[in-house]
This record gives structure tokens, C-alpha cells and sequence, in this order.
């Protein structure tokens, strides 16, 4: 089966979030067990030259700019990319949707309108190579399916959302600038309240629409989660499927994790995340206790994330347990980026801050956390809760989406068969953080019982194999 993967970024090229995780490890999943992928994405400044045996093969203009489709290979991998090369469009400084000064580029409409544009064009055979899947992701990528829906004869389409909450709404000048043909503007295509609404193109033109987790699925379906987009995806619940993501269990390996101070797995589980600890502390700044208990984020900060509901707990919890430490990798929102420098500048050797992206950190900080926290509003997968039990880090998270899917509550009764591998609480406030946070330390006191729910969480299978499977079989439903 040959597969049209479309997104907007694609790890290790690119990332913003966990779409880059998915748009490398299901292709390559995919890949490896059997059908012929490629993964497009725009050529953001430097990406070409990250790929093997990187060569165009293809021009294409549209509405007078020209659209260089440039293979290559990821390196070390099978997986095979096209980069689409627009400098003036893509190769810019920032991430692919904000410039430095995190603004959104004024143009996105444009520059992924274009982008939606070269991927129906490609859909279509344009380079030579006709899919018969189309996989288009999030917003960025629904006009694609919209164009492809207006084709007699065309691939199959399947439009997964990763977070309904980035819609991509614009004018309807957005519209008519990007030429759709004008029926697309109407109640069944594109408009949404005036509007022109990237991502309902996607859904309303697609074949399946997934997301990234049963509940997730289950919930968006609601006013609460839907984001305005819950009555069409009640009319098209017989459409719309929830498959979890899964994880590099490869990549995300304690055993075998180059990026780590030392490698360990459940039966050295002690000492080497001791040893992670011990170096953790010392590169961020903490006093040098392994029995210090650590609290390890790594996240966006942003409403959605929660995170502002960690501010808001952090002062009860360092003030109740005086050794507590936590250990913070983010960036996003200005003010809670200063709160947290603020919070660093008051408890010195308590909490350590950095704000930026950086891989070898997030790694280290999952080896040597005790406690990993997620607070988050919503969730549609979300994957470090995954990585926290590969790397024996019991995860403390919201019952909401895929954090509901993907750990095991420590209850009585899970503690007792021995399934349990995490803590989840359920109101998105501060109290909730605080029942969750004091809830795992309560556990951390019994060794039998921290020990047993870390190993439970080691054992688990989250790989992308199964993902794969299910989204092949999705790929032939009629």
C-alpha cells in the first residue's frame, strides 16, 4: 500500500510538539511493516541538508510561486521524505508557525494554504508516484482533502487530528486568496461561521478521521472539548476512530539510551536512576540528594498543558515537603516562562528551569525524575507519560484523553494485581495537582509498592507496531 504521510513537521528535522514524534515513528512503523510511505513536509531552513541522497525530482508552481519536491532519506532509517522548497515561504527564523519574537507569521494562511495545495497536487501523482492513502495531520494540512474531495477518481483520505483546540480559522479573503474552487464555501466544506476553518475542511472531506486516542475520540464529540467542531464530529461519529499513539521504543530506551549519564534497566532500575539523578541535579542547579524526591515537566507552557496549575501548587508543595525538588524543560507562554524564573530565583537548589526545546535534557530528565507530572486540560494522546514508564517515572496526570488510555491508576485494587504504574486526578485545579502530587509521595513511602508500579510501567507495550496495524486497517475500510 503506498502511503501520502502530509504534516507539518517531522522529528528529528523539526519539532514543535508530539505531531513531529507521530509524523516519523508511524511512517516508519508503517514502513517497516510493509507499505511504501513518504512523509512531506515544508523545507524549513537547514532541512535539506539533514537528509541523505537529498535530490528534487519535481517543480510545481501555484498561484505564481514555485514549489520545488525535494527526496531524500532520513538518515539511519528506510523512511523516504519529500520537502517541499519554498525559501521565501518556509525558510525562515523561528519554529513553522511563529517567528523569534513567537508571533504567528501573518501569512501561515498562505504559506500552508500553498503547502495544502502541493500535497493535493501530489496526491494526484504530480512527482510521478500515486498514493493510494492520502494521511493528512491537523490543520495545516485539511485543504488538501478538501481540493482531493472535489476529484472523481482519487486516493483514499484519512485526516487525523492531533489537538482540536488549533483549528487554523481565517477570513474568507484567506479563501478566495488561495483560489478553492467556490463551492468549498458552504456549511459541508470550509466555512465555518463566516470563516474559513483549515482544519473542518480536513474533516468534513475525509474518508476516516482519527485521533490520537479512544478518549480523545470520545470527547471531542462533546461542547466541553469540541471546540465548536463537536456537531460535526457527532454527524460523522460512524467516520471517526481514536487509536493511541504509540511510542520509539527504540529511541525511548533506558537500556540502550545513548543520551543518558547511565543506562539501566528493571533489574539495575535503582542505581541508574540514582546515577541519572545525581548528574540531573547537578547540571540544573539542585542540592545533590537522591532521596531527595524529583519532580521532573517537560511540556509547553500553556493553558492547556496546565501548567499554570503547577505555579500554583509549587509553593504548598515545597513548603509541606522540605527535600522536594523539581526539575522544569519548557517554553511557551512569556509570563509563566518569568514565574518560573521567578520560582528558581526563590528556591535556589529546589527548582531548576529551562526554558527552551532540548532532546538530551527531556531524556535525562525522564531517567532521573521520581515523579513526572501532567496536569493538562485536555490531552489527545500525549506521549511523555509513555516515555515516564519506560523509564521507571511514575507519571501523576489529569484523567483526561490519552493520559486516560495509556496509565494504569493506582487504586487498591490495581496495586494489589500489580497493574498500577501511575496516579491520575480529576479536577484541572490546583487542588487537583495537589491530591495527585501528594497522592504518589504517599506511595513513594512504601519501596514494595513504588517499586512494583515502577516496574508495571516498564513492562508495558507501547509500540508503534500496533498503532501501524490499526491504521492500515483503517486505510482499507470501504
Amino acid at each position: 500500500m503506498r502511503v501520502l504521510f502530509a504534516a507539518s513537521e517531522c522529528w528529528p528535522l523539526i519539532k514543535t510538539g508530539g505531531l513531529a514524534d507521530v509524523a516519523y515513528a508511524l511512517p516508519l512503523a508503517l514502513t517497516r511493516i510493509g507499505a511504501d510511505v513518504r512523509v512531506v513536509i515544508p523545507a524549513y531552513r537547514g532541512l535539506i541538508d539533514k537528509l541523505e541522497s537529498a535530490q528534487p525530482i519535481r517543480r510545481i508552481e501555484i498561484r505564481g510561486q514555485s514549489f520545488g519536491v525535494i527526496e531524500g532519506q532520513l538518515p539511519g532509517t528506510p523512511l523516504k521524505l519529500w520537502l517541499i522548497d519554498a525559501p521565501y515561504l518556509y525558510a525562515r527564523d523561528g519554529d513553522p508557525y511563529r517567528d523569534a519574537a513567537g508571533h504567528d507569521f501573518a501569512d501561515n494562511a498562505w504559506r500552508f494554504g500553498c503547502f495544502s495545495e502541493v500535497i493535493y497536487r501530489l496526491s494526484m501523482g504530480a512527482a510521478g508516484w500515486q498514493p493510494d492513502v492520502v494521511h493528512a495531520n491537523d490543520w495545516q494540512t485539511g485543504p488538501a482533502l478538501s481540493w482531493l474531495s472535489l476529484e472523481p477518481v482519487r486516493p483514499r483520505t484519512v485526516f487525523t487530528i492531533h489537538n482540536i483546540a488549533y483549528q487554523g480559522w481565517y477570513g474568507r479573503e484567506a479563501f478566495d486568496f488561495l483560489g478553492l474552487p467556490p463551492r468549498l464555501w458552504s456549511i459541508d466544506g470550509v466555512e465555518m461561521h463566516g470563516g474559513f476553518c483549515f482544519m473542518k475542511g480536513g474533516l468534513t472531506a475525509a474518508d476516516v478521521i482519527t485521533t490520537v486516542s479512544p478518549t480523545y475520540a470520545r470527547e471531542i464529540q462533546t461542547r466541553e472539548y469540541g471546540y465548536g467542531l463537536d456537531p460535526l464530529l457527532r454527524w460523522r461519529a460512524a467516520r471517526l476512530a481514536g487509536i493511541a499513539n504509540g511510542i520509539d521504543m527504540e529511541a525511548w530506551n533506558p537500556a540502550t539510551d545513548p543520551l543518558l549519564a547511565r543506562r539501566y534497566t528493571a533489574a539495575s532500575l535503582r542505581q541508574g536512576k540514582n546515577a541519572n539523578k545525581r548528574e540531573l541535579q547537578q547540571e540544573m542547579g539542585l542540592a545533590a540528594d537522591v532521596d531527595a524526591p524529583l519532580i521532573g515537566i517537560v511540556t509547553r507552557l500553556a493553558e492547556q498543558k496546565g501548567t499554570d496549575l503547577i505555579l500554583g501548587a509549587l509553593e504548598p508543595l515545597l513548603h509541606a515537603y522540605p527535600a522536594l525538588q523539581f526539575a522544569l524543560l519548557a517554553s511557551g507562554d512569556r509570563a509563566q516562562e518569568q514565574a518560573w524564573r521567578d520560582a528558581a530565583a526563590r528556591h535556589p537548589q529546589r527548582v531548576g528551569v529551562q526554558l527552551r526545546y532540548d532532546e538530551r535534557l527531556a531524556h535525562r530528565i525522564e531517567a532521573a525524575a521520581d515523579i513526572f507530572l501532567m496536569p493538562s486540560r485536555f490531552e489527545p494522546c500525549g506521549l511523555n507519560q509513555m516515555y515516564s514508564q519506560r523509564y521507571g517515572t511514575i507519571p501523576v496526570v489529569r484523567r483526561t484523553g490519552g493520559l486516560a488510555d495509556t496509565v494504569t491508576d493506582a487504586t487498591p485494587q490495581t496495586i494489589a494485581d500489580g497493574s498500577a504504574s501511575g496516579v491520575m486526578f480529576n479536577d484541572a485545579d490546583v487542588g487537583g495537582v495537589l491530591w495527585g502530587v501528594n497522592r504518589a509521595l504517599e506511595l513513594r513511602g512504601d519501596p514494595k509498592i513504588w517499586k512494583a508500579m515502577q516496574l508495571a510501567g516498564m513492562a508495558r507495550d507501547f509500540s508503534w507496531e500496533r498503532a501501524a496495524a490499526e491504521y492500515l486497517r483503517l486505510y482499507a475500510r470501504p
